[in-house]
């Protein structure tokens, strides 16, 4: 029998193992899916699944049942690799396009694959900037003026970053057009 999200809640609360593995195994695809999105490969996304999830075990007393649990996970995980991404201390620095558009290389697969993964992949090849900027604005749908408080950057900043976002994977996308063709 499958747990229900309020049990998996209430058995972590009490340090259930089985129902932290429930947790784990239900919700793994989409919190790993999200640090993908903000890391710049995979092993770095598997540090920071994990780092999310201690987190999300941790702080899982705060959860309040007003809202769908998977979007409370959804945002303790995307505060945490925003997190992991400030520990860096790296400043969101401005990159000429042609510079992550030449290095990235499209595989044979590109087009047979071109669902999420192939994204994702072109994601990674952008500066953690612009990255971080993208996803938050495209993926988590949040505003320029809240990625600005989020990051610390002004609003400007945040559009800029997603603009030149936009044509890095432009310019990467016509790379693997023209590979395949």
């Amino acid at each position: 029998m499958a747990l229900t999200d309020e049990d998996i809640i209430r058995g972590c609360r009490k340090g259930d193992r089985k129902s932290q593995q429930a947790l784990y195994e239900k919700y793994k695809p989409m919190l790993f899916g999200i640090c993908m999105r903000y890391a710049s490969g995979y092993h770095e996304a598997e540090d920071w699944l994990q780092d999310g999830l201690v987190r999300i075990f941790t702080n899982l007393y705060q959860y309040q049942p007003t809202g769908a649990f998977g979007g409370w996970l959804r945002r303790v995980m995307v505060n945490s690799a925003l997190e992991q991404l400030r520990k860096r201390k790296r400043a969101f620095s401005t990159v000429e396009i042609g510079e992550v558009a030449d290095s990235f290389e499209a595989d044979e697969n590109f087009f047979s694959k071109y669902r999420e993964e192939a994204l994702v992949q072109m994601l990674q090849f952008l500066p953690e900037g612009y990255r971080t900027v993208f996803n938050l604005y495209v993926m988590e749908e949040y505003s320029h003026q809240e990625i600005g408080e989020m990051l610390g950057i002004a609003e400007s900043a945040s559009r800029s970053q997603l603009s030149r976002a936009k044509a890095m994977l432009r310019k990467m996308l016509e790379k693997s057009v023209g590979a395949t063709v």
